[in-house]
Parts: structure tokens; C-alpha cells; sequence
């Protein structure tokens, strides 16, 4: 599913492996339907028109979890591809039994790093969107440089983008909400263009997500983001 990548790539890496559990039916789903829907990783672009057989709008989601969001967009829009990148196969498998099972078309994913799948993977000015919700906060101080929402990594999805493309963030950790608001309206790639949280979640159809539940159930409040790329 994925090879080594070269060691120019970078060694901080926003995310540790979980060693969970794989359910049979996910492992399974990895095995017989990633030949359909997977994205190898290999140091080439993509084709996305060949990759998804057709030319549509096109959202990338990083970070997608058990993908309950990115399927929940993917039934509701249709005419939307959806590329959906995750580094914990359970998800992966998760995902991939849910849109076998919905007969979707309109879904691939990569199992891997998403700045490698980015960085050697994605044409220049292709994605129409690109949607991160709930990365990990670090919360520690010393581990800021582990977040993934940094300069360097918005000027990398401003070059995936095209002119007018939108960049949707959330998440329920308030010292990262102003730590992300911060880089991105410092960015000269990106102007925000949302109001408010309510205004976000109604422009994307965006349900609740697991991580945004556990989060309200503490008491923290949740932050959207939407930017569009400058032409």
C-alpha cells in the first residue's frame, strides 16, 4: 500500500500510529476492495481524471478517521470526488466497507502520510478543496512542531489548490483554533472567508463528527475555518 518515501521528505511527522485492533471485516475490506478503491503511494503524480474515471470537483479530506464524514458528503454529493487520506488502517477499512456497501464512485483513499501524498502525489492547482477536521492539538508546548497545521504545510496545500479553492479546518481545541487562525490569516495564499461555525457546517453539509461529539460532551467549544485560495 505504500513505500518508503525519500529522506528529503521530512522526519516530524503530525500523527503516531496506533497499534489498534483491525476487525476481521476491515481487514477483509482492505484486502478485497483496495485493488478498486486504493491510492497506492508512489513518487509520481496522479491522474485524477484516470483515478476516478471521469472530471469533477474534487475534495481532499486529511485526517478522515472512520470517514463517517467524508461518506456522509460523498452520498450527498454526487458529482463531488472525494480523495480521503488516513494513516490508521482501521479507518481505511472502515471507509472502504461503507462506500462498497453504498455502491459509491465517487470515493478513493490513500493510506499514508498526506503532506508525502501531497507533496509527490497531487498535481499543482487540482483540488477544489481540501478539508481538515480535529487534527491532534499537541496541547504540550513542546510538541507544537508535531501539528499539522503549519506555514510551510498551508503554502503546500495553497500549490494543490486552484485559484478560488477552499480550505475547511475545525476544531474543538481553543488554543490551536487561534494558533491555526493565526498562520492562516498571516498566509498570503489564503483569505478567510466564513463568519461563524454555523455558516461553515451549512456551506459543506457538515455533520457531527466522533471526535467533535466526545468534544462537546466535555464542554469545549467547536471552531470552523473556511479560506479560499487567492488567484
Amino acid at each position: 500500500m505504500s513505500e518508503a518515501p525519500p529522506p528529503h521528505f521530512r522526519t516530524v511527522r503530525s500523527y503516531v500510529r496506533r497499534s489498534g485492533r483491525v476487525t476481521a471485516s476491515q481487514a477483509r475490506a482492505l484486502s478485497e476492495y483496495w485493488s478498486r478503491l486504493g491510492l497506492d503511494f508512489r513518487l509520481q503524480t496522479v491522474d485524477l481524471d484516470a483515478l476516478f474515471g471521469r472530471t469533477a470537483l474534487r475534495t481532499m479530506e486529511i485526517g478522515f478517521g472512520n470517514g463517517e464524514q467524508l461518506l456522509a458528503r460523498a452520498v450527498a454529493e454526487p458529482e463531488r470526488d472525494f480523495l480521503g487520506v488516513e494513516v490508521h488502517r482501521s479507518g481505511v477499512g472502515q471507509l472502504l466497507n461503507a462506500a462498497v456497501t453504498g455502491a459509491l464512485s465517487n470515493i478513493r483513499v490513500a493510506c499514508h502520510d498526506a503532506i508525502e501524498v501531497l507533496k509527490a502525489q497531487i498535481p499543482a492547482a487540482t483540488l477544489d478543496e481540501v478539508q481538515i477536521l480535529f487534527p491532534d492539538p499537541w496541547p504540550k508546548e513542546r510538541h507544537h512542531k508535531r501539528r499539522l497545521i503549519q506555514p510551510e504545510f498551508v503554502e503546500l496545500l495553497a500549490t494543490r489548490l486552484h485559484s478560488g479553492g477552499r480550505l475547511l479546518l475545525a476544531t474543538d481545541w481553543a488554543p490551536y483554533a487561534e494558533y491555526m487562525q493565526l498562520i492562516l490569516d498571516a498566509s498570503p495564499f489564503f483569505e478567510r472567508l466564513d463568519t461563524g461555525a454555523t455558516e461553515v457546517r451549512a456551506a459543506t453539509a457538515r455533520a457531527l463528527t466522533r471526535f467533535e461529539r466526545r468534544g462537546v460532551q466535555l464542554g469545549h467549544a467547536v471552531s470552523d475555518f473556511c479560506y479560499r485560495r487567492r488567484g
